[in-house]
């Protein structure tokens, strides 16, 4: 999948969990995106700004912050506030936090195909709003 600057899709996968990272980077990358990684938050920060992809997915649980936290930071700044975002969360939290700004939130285990429908979903939404 090409996105709007006529190069592969690229998208962010942020999670402590390199099972995890290694699975959902499989699953996408079988669907022709380009994907990249993060252990943490702070390195999620660090790759969105230094790579701007074009979709991020989001654990919430991670070592060195909130997955809310690294959301807020990134939807606040004028630089990166428009990449989508995708929680993937091995707990539903409590008390979801709309104000943060993710595009969706889904509970792992999630089946490949419904992670691939909610990516092309999102990104697809992303197309419209910007054409």
């Amino acid at each position: 999948m090409e996105s709007r600057k006529g190069r592969k899709v690229l998208i962010l996968i942020v999670d402590d969990f390199e099972a995890n990272r290694e699975l959902t980077s499989f699953i996408l990358s079988n669907e022709g995106f380009q994907v990249d990684s993060a252990s943490d938050g702070q390195g999620g920060l660090d790759k969105t700004f230094q790579l701007r992809p074009d979709l991020i997915i989001l654990d919430l649980s991670l070592p060195d912050m909130s997955g809310w936290d690294v959301l807020r930071r990134l939807k606040s700044d004028d630089q990166t506030k428009n990449i989508p975002i995708i929680v993937l969360t091995a707990h539903w939290p409590e008390q979801l936090e709309p104000e943060a700004g993710c595009e969706r939130l889904l509970t792992k285990p999630c089946l490949p195909d419904r992670l691939v429908a909610e990516v092309a979903a999102v990104l697809k939404n992303r197309q419209s709003a910007t054409a």
